[in-house]
Protein backbone atom coordinates (compact mmCIF):
# COMPACT_ATOMS: atom_id res chain seq x y z
CA UNK A 1 0.00 0.00 0.00
CA UNK A 2 0.97 3.62 -1.13
CA UNK A 3 2.04 6.50 1.99
CA UNK A 4 -0.94 8.94 1.96
CA UNK A 5 1.23 12.06 0.64
CA UNK A 6 1.61 14.46 3.88
CA UNK A 7 -1.30 16.91 3.16
CA UNK A 8 -3.72 13.87 3.22
CA UNK A 9 -2.32 12.51 6.45
CA UNK A 10 -4.73 15.28 8.62
CA UNK A 11 -7.77 14.42 6.96
CA UNK A 12 -8.12 10.19 8.86
CA UNK A 13 -10.20 12.12 11.72
CA UNK A 14 -12.24 13.92 9.70
CA UNK A 15 -13.26 10.54 7.35
CA UNK A 16 -14.34 8.69 10.35
CA UNK A 17 -16.43 11.97 11.72
CA UNK A 18 -20.22 10.91 10.78
CA UNK A 19 -22.78 13.84 9.67
CA UNK A 20 -25.83 13.84 12.12
CA UNK A 21 -28.94 15.29 11.13
CA UNK A 22 -31.80 16.40 14.21
CA UNK A 23 -35.57 16.04 13.23
CA UNK A 24 -36.55 18.83 15.25
CA UNK A 25 -39.66 21.50 14.80
CA UNK A 26 -39.09 24.85 12.88
CA UNK A 27 -38.86 27.17 15.60
CA UNK A 28 -35.67 24.81 17.10
CA UNK A 29 -34.32 25.22 13.17
CA UNK A 30 -34.41 29.41 13.40
CA UNK A 31 -33.52 29.79 16.92
CA UNK A 32 -30.09 27.78 15.95
CA UNK A 33 -30.03 29.38 12.80
CA UNK A 34 -30.81 33.02 14.93
CA UNK A 35 -27.80 31.98 16.90
CA UNK A 36 -25.35 30.59 14.71
CA UNK A 37 -25.88 34.27 12.22
CA UNK A 38 -25.52 36.17 15.12
CA UNK A 39 -22.57 34.90 16.43
CA UNK A 40 -21.22 34.72 13.29
CA UNK A 41 -20.35 31.18 13.42
CA UNK A 42 -21.86 28.11 10.78
CA UNK A 43 -24.91 26.13 11.92
CA UNK A 44 -22.48 23.04 12.63
CA UNK A 45 -20.58 24.93 15.14
CA UNK A 46 -23.38 26.43 16.81
CA UNK A 47 -24.97 22.95 17.32
CA UNK A 48 -21.61 21.77 18.73
CA UNK A 49 -21.52 25.08 20.81
CA UNK A 50 -25.14 24.01 22.43
CA UNK A 51 -24.17 20.57 22.88
CA UNK A 52 -21.17 21.40 24.81
CA UNK A 53 -18.99 19.35 21.93
CA UNK A 54 -15.37 21.75 20.96
CA UNK A 55 -15.63 23.77 17.96
CA UNK A 56 -12.20 24.64 15.96
CA UNK A 57 -11.25 28.11 16.66
CA UNK A 58 -9.02 28.71 13.53
CA UNK A 59 -11.31 30.92 11.00
CA UNK A 60 -12.60 29.15 7.72
CA UNK A 61 -12.64 31.01 4.81
CA UNK A 62 -15.95 32.89 4.20
CA UNK A 63 -17.91 31.11 1.66
CA UNK A 64 -21.36 30.13 1.16
CA UNK A 65 -22.52 27.08 -0.71
CA UNK A 66 -25.32 25.38 -2.89
CA UNK A 67 -26.05 22.42 -4.76
CA UNK A 68 -26.61 22.99 -8.29
CA UNK A 69 -27.52 20.48 -10.72
CA UNK A 70 -27.66 20.22 -14.73
CA UNK A 71 -30.94 21.60 -14.78
CA UNK A 72 -30.10 24.93 -12.84
CA UNK A 73 -26.66 25.27 -14.82
CA UNK A 74 -28.48 24.90 -18.14
CA UNK A 75 -30.81 28.02 -16.28
CA UNK A 76 -27.73 29.81 -15.25
CA UNK A 77 -26.27 29.84 -18.06
CA UNK A 78 -29.51 30.88 -20.61
CA UNK A 79 -29.94 33.73 -17.85
CA UNK A 80 -26.10 34.71 -17.88
CA UNK A 81 -25.74 34.55 -21.75
CA UNK A 82 -22.74 31.73 -20.96
CA UNK A 83 -22.51 28.38 -22.31
CA UNK A 84 -23.71 25.53 -20.27
CA UNK A 85 -20.11 24.10 -19.73
CA UNK A 86 -18.46 27.33 -18.61
CA UNK A 87 -19.00 26.49 -15.08
CA UNK A 88 -16.26 28.65 -13.75
CA UNK A 89 -17.86 32.06 -15.54
CA UNK A 90 -21.63 30.69 -14.56
CA UNK A 91 -20.16 30.83 -10.82
CA UNK A 92 -18.08 34.27 -11.21
CA UNK A 93 -21.64 35.44 -12.81
CA UNK A 94 -23.60 33.81 -10.01
CA UNK A 95 -21.18 35.43 -7.32
CA UNK A 96 -21.43 38.66 -8.53
CA UNK A 97 -25.26 38.26 -8.12
CA UNK A 98 -24.76 37.18 -4.33
CA UNK A 99 -22.53 40.50 -3.59
CA UNK A 100 -25.28 42.73 -5.48
CA UNK A 101 -27.98 40.99 -3.34
CA UNK A 102 -25.96 41.73 0.10
CA UNK A 103 -25.09 45.33 -1.38
CA UNK A 104 -28.90 45.72 -2.19
CA UNK A 105 -27.77 47.19 -5.37
CA UNK A 106 -30.83 46.24 -7.32
CA UNK A 107 -33.33 44.96 -5.31
CA UNK A 108 -37.05 44.59 -4.70
CA UNK A 109 -38.57 47.67 -2.02
CA UNK A 110 -37.51 44.94 1.22
CA UNK A 111 -33.91 45.45 0.08
CA UNK A 112 -34.21 41.76 -1.30
CA UNK A 113 -33.79 40.68 -4.54
CA UNK A 114 -35.76 37.86 -6.26
CA UNK A 115 -36.03 34.36 -4.79
CA UNK A 116 -36.10 32.22 -7.65
CA UNK A 117 -39.49 31.37 -8.64
CA UNK A 118 -38.82 31.73 -12.34
CA UNK A 119 -36.61 28.69 -11.42
CA UNK A 120 -37.55 25.02 -13.56
CA UNK A 121 -39.68 23.08 -11.23
CA UNK A 122 -40.43 26.26 -8.61
CA UNK A 123 -43.85 27.94 -8.87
Amino acid sequence: MRAKPVRWQGSDEAIRAVQVAFDVEEAVLEAVRTAAFEQHVSTSDQIRQVLGLATTSKPKRPRLTVSLNAADYEFLAKRYGLAVDDRLAIKEKATRDLIEFASGATGTASGRKSTGTGRPGRK
